[in-house]
């Protein structure tokens, strides 16, 4: 009787086991693909730096503009002070204002990025600025730049070359007419 009483139990004891560790396999790999999928395109600490991207240079255009979504999910504000990238002889922090009915960029010394909060760098909004760009942005290329952050230091990122035609939905401002149409710089 004891014999059968253990074989029992250890036979209970592998059937638990193994279904544990079938189902803690399949719940591990569903977290991995999750998260995996919900994966920012860039880290900067616990900043997540998603859809970088350039408009394509056009002939004779010497500036450009590149925007991002900046989503803090962390415990404290940030902000993004500075941006460096040897695709450009100055790289600027910039914002759009409207004075007297004309809208005008403006550099600002940096972008706030609230706790729990996202920003959302776009045509018409702030945007990162490439003045006297060292050659032209070409479709397809991946253009490196050094973003500086308060808190989270710096990072390396690239923003993605689109054509120059691109509009990424209605988001005012310069719209699909390319970045600074009737601006004043």
């Amino acid at each position: 009787m004891t014999f059968t009483r253990n074989m029992l139990y250890s036979s209970s004891f592998a059937f638990i086991v193994k279904f544990f560790a079938r189902t803690g396999a399949s719940l591990a790999i569903t977290a991995l693909l999750t998260s995996a999928s919900n994966a920012a395109d860039f880290n900067a600490g616990t900043l997540e730096l998603n859809d970088l991207w350039i408009r394509a240079s056009v002939p004779g255009q010497t500036n450009g503009a590149g925007y991002l979504q900046i989503i803090n999910p962390g415990i404290a504000a940030d902000k993004l002070i500075s941006v460096q990238s040897d695709a450009a002889t100055r790289v600027e922090l910039h914002t759009v204002i409207t004075e007297d009915g004309v809208a005008k960029m403006r550099q600002v010394p940096g972008i706030d990025i609230p706790v729990h909060g996202d920003v959302k760098l776009a045509p018409g909004g702030y945007h990162v600025m490439f003045l006297q760009l060292t050659g032209p942005f070409k479709q397809g290329s991946l253009i490196p730049v050094v973003l500086k952050f308060e808190k989270a230091g710096e990072v390396r990122v690239n923003f993605t070359v689109k054509p120059s035609t691109y509009n990424p939905g209605n988001q005012g401002g310069a719209g699909a007419h390319g970045h600074g149409a009737g601006m004043k710089h």
